[in-house]
């Protein structure tokens, strides 16, 4: 297997700007991310750093401003390929794909935020383009939702993204887990909808 780590979105709008992740608590997550790309390094795994573009002016992720520029911890560590995208995920509209493919990767780890966004829309992609996914539980996160449709917590909706990936499109884990797994070779478990609802029809 050839994995790659994909970290998605580490900016300081996720910080300092208008959308400050909450669970995991933003610094946890953080330091999980930065374990991540730091094993990635140590093993010789590529790292893909992702950053989210909208045009200047925007209330989010403005191009060439403060909150859209990486987070400083991710930004000096070194990194194998940069994708600047425009959508949620990670796969549309940029290289990535012919970039992991020139690459050999077969197995793609998903950090970075946010968990039912950017996240899960980038691991269904590369679900369905063929490649195992991983995704690291607590080096991902989000905050909470109200809508027309309802309200949910950040936890809430954090663990429902992780269960919802073990389900059928990626393997979860901690970044300690899939540390382990990186330093033996092995695989993941992989994720079995059957076994996700035996018991529950």
């Amino acid at each position: 297997m050839k994995r790659a780590l994909i970290v998605i979105d580490v900016q300081n709008e996720y910080f300092t700007g208008a959308l400050p992740i909450t669970h995991p608590p933003r610094e946890e997550s953080l330091a999980a991310v930065l374990t991540a790309m730091d094993t990635a390094r140590e093993h010789g795994i590529p790292v893909v750093v992702v950053q989210h573009t909208s045009p200047a002016g925007s209330p989010l992720f403005a191009a060439g401003g403060h909150s859209w520029e990486l987070h400083e911890e991710v930004g000096r560590r070194p990194y194998d390929h940069l994708v600047e995208k425009t959508m949620a995920s990670a796969f549309a509209g940029t290289d990535l794909a012919g970039w992991l493919d020139a690459q050999g990767v077969d197995t793609l780890t998903v950090a970075g935020y946010m968990s039912q966004n950017c996240d899960e829309s980038t691991a269904r992609d590369a679900h369905h383009r063929g490649l195992a996914v991983e995704f690291l539980s607590d080096a991902t996160g989000t905050l909470a939702l109200s809508n027309r449709a309802g309200s949910v917590t950040a936890e809430e909706l954090h663990d429902h993204v992780l269960v919802v990936m073990d389900s059928n499109f990626a393997s979860v884990a901690t970044v300690a887990e899939w540390a382990g797994a990186v330093r033996s070779g092995a695989p993941l478990p992989r994720p079995n909808i059957w076994a996700s609802t035996r018991g529950h029809a």
